[in-house]
This record gives C-alpha cells, structure tokens and sequence, in this order.
C-alpha cells in the first residue's frame, strides 16, 4: 500500500470540497463530486439512499465480514476567516469542522482498495453521510434506509485541532457525549420597574433558576459521573424601566451515560419547579434529546491503534462534543477514532479561522486502509459480540 499514490489526489478533493460547503441537508453537489469521483474508481455499487448522501460497496473475492467506514461531509453556517487560498466561495458557509478532509481520506481510502480488491474477503461499505452538524442528524437517515443493513462493524475518524499532525487516538469506551439541549420560558407578571412589589420580577426567578441549576454537577452528581450543564442564552426585557412578563433562556447538558443524561434532564425540572413556585411563577420547559454517547468497542478501538502504529498512538481523554456516529452505534459496534490536525495555535472547530494540517490526511488514509484489511483478513470479531 502506498499512501503517497493518493495523497495528492485527496488534498486536491479536500480543498475542492472546502472551497463549496454546503450546509446540513443541503450537499447536493457535495454528494454528486463525491459519486462522480467513486464512480471513475471502477468496481463499486454505488447507491443514493437519500437526497445528499453517498454509499459505495466493494465487494471482495470471498465472502466474510461487513465492515463500514463513515466520513461526514456538511459545512456550517460561519463566515470563512482563514485567508487559506481555497477558501469557502459560499457566504456565510464554512468548513469549520473538517469535514472536507473526512470526505477526502474516504475516497483515497476507497480508491486505494478497489485496487486491493482481488486480496479481499468480505464487504467494505463507504458510508458519504449529510447532515453531520444538525440533530437529528443524517446517520439516523442513513440507518432507517437501510445503508447499514448487514454491517458488522463500523468505523469513523474525526480530525481534530487540539491533537498535534501524525498521532491517533482510539478511546475505549465512552467517547464523546449524549449532547443534549434544552429551553425555558419562566412567566411572571410584568410591570413598572419602580413598583417590583406589584409584579413577579421573571428576571430575578431566572437569575435564582440558573444559579440552582449549576448545583445539579456541583451538588447532586457524583464526583465520578461526568456531566455538564451550561446555560449559554437568557433573552428578557424591553426597556430600563419595565419589569418584563417573561424571560427564556436555554442550554444544553453533556453526559457519557443514559443513567445520568436522564437524571439530569428530571434535576432541572425539580429546580425549575421549586424556584418558580417559592416566587410564584411557571414556567415552560422544553428539553431536546441530541445525539446519543459515542461508546467504543474495546476489541475495535485497539485493532485501530495497532492499525495506527505505536509511534503514532496517543492517550486522549472522552470530549463532551456530540456526534451522531452513535446511531450506527445501536446497530452493530464500532470505533470512533481521532486523527491530530492541528499544532498548539490552532484555531479551536467551529471558529472562523479553523484550519487543518494536510499533513494529517495520508495518517488517516493509512490508519483506516490497514485496519479494514486487518479486520476483514482476521475476521478479528468485536469485544461486545464474543
């Protein structure tokens, strides 16, 4: 396998790619480039099972296992800052997250084993999944239409800005978090601000409301039980002298486990009901599940680190980011894995000035490449399925 073959040709797709983002389910021309170009590759059944989504099969000599690999590949809705040459040509669209490199390695990834095809046993499946960045996200789309039907395993890799060019990092277990959202209206009764004793004041109920809630994680969870509640918004109030009827404000909560994510969800209710209540108030709550945890197959994530090599594997701590390759997740286990794109002064995903290394392109390439001829050469079969 020479990686060098393509590596050219896969930053050539990536800047391409990053110069015409396209937002969640929206990569119309995103998923014809990438049809087009698979099907100059020769030896694949090639399948649009929705509207901007790609899924290409190689079918080997022999039969064996099915194994899947998902590269994501919408944009988001940020004004490009980078001053890279190949910048995005879309106002206010943006390659912030590197989705661009991930669609990029999975063709070089597939280009590269078409040409093995002969040497292989089994099914490798390129999943080209939309809408990545918007709940309830494309990789349920992808699931209910059947692109994983008969997979055994699924792999997906994610550039990362914060993990140095040239190192892996494959987590066992929990790898990133359910990402959950919520919001609140709290309804009082307005009035004149120099009359507060006339009125239920919402802005001092939601003042009380955001400082309880912050007890949940400080208080109310165990030490050993990684969760996060963030209030991120608060909106209220028209003028200086008027106490408004209303306030909403929002956030989202972080959590590895269903166990707390439900927990938390039944906390924030219990604040909300006692707060409003002492100072006679209500409130509408709304709570928004995101995607599900991302947990590793144990047996997977290390056949990707032997993959990757011991020169290039790190240690690398759970984020509380979300993904939805947790979808794919409730139907056959799999690996979640990062790949260092960045340097200490990389701008951080979702900044305007997010970039990547290229550098970090033929690492992936390589690292996904040996691991499907690992896995489908030595029928190695996940740690939950033994």
């Amino acid at each position: 396998m020479d990686v060098s073959e393509v590596a050219a040709d896969a930053v050539t797709w990536r800047r391409h790619l990053h110069a015409h983002p396209e937002l969640s389910f929206r990569e119309h021309e995103t998923a014809r480039y990438v049809h087009k170009t698979l099907e100059a590759f020769g030896g694949l059944e090639i399948e649009r099972p929705t509207p901007t989504s790609v899924v290409a099969r190689l079918r080997g000599e022999r039969p064996g296992y099915t194994l899947a690999f998902r590269a994501d590949m919408d944009a988001l809705p940020i004004q490009e800052e980078s001053g890279v040459a190949f910048a995005s040509c879309t106002d206010g669209v943006m390659h912030a997250c590197g989705h661009d490199g991930h669609t990029a390695m999975l063709l070089a990834v597939a280009r590269l084993l078409v040409a093995q095809r002969a040497e292989l046993t089994g099914e490798i499946r390129f999943l080209f999944q939309h809408a990545e960045e918007v709940p309830p996200g494309g990789a349920a789309e992808l699931v209910a239409a059947g692109g994983i039907d008969g997979v055994d395993v699924v792999i997906g890799c994610h550039l990362i800005s914060t993990l140095d060019v040239g190192k892996v990092a494959a987590i066992e277990g929990a790898c990133t978090a359910a990402a959950d959202t919520f919001s609140v209206r709290i309804h009082g009764r307005g009035g004149h601000a120099a009359f507060p004793h006339e009125t239920v004041d919402p802005i001092a109920v939601s003042a009380q409301a955001i400082s309880n809630l912050q007890h949940i994680v400080s208080r109310t969870t165990s030490p050993l039980d990684s969760v996060v509640v963030s209030v991120t918004r608060i909106t209220g109030g028209t003028a200086d002298n008027i106490i408004p009827e209303s306030v909403e404000l929002g956030g989202t909560v972080r959590s590895y486990r269903e166990e707390a994510r439900a927990r938390t969800r039944e906390r924030i209710a219990r604040v909300l009901d006692g707060v409003t209540a002492a100072h006679g108030a209500t409130y509408e709550f709304d709570y928004i599940d995101g995607y599900a945890p991302v947990i590793n197959d144990r047996r997977l994530a290390t056949i990707v680190r032997e993959a990757a090599g011991a020169t290039r594997v790190v240690d690398f701590d759970p984020l509380m980011a979300g993904d939805d390759f947790s979808a794919y997740l409730r139907v056959a286990p799999g690996c979640f894995f990062f790949v260092g794109a960045g340097d200490p002064n990389a701008f951080p995903h979702h900044h305007p000035r997010f970039t990547i290394d290229e550098g970090a392109l033929p690492v992936g390439i390589e690292t996904l490449v040996r691991t499907a001829l690992r896995f489908l050469a030595e029928g190695v079969r996940p740690e939950n399925d033994a």
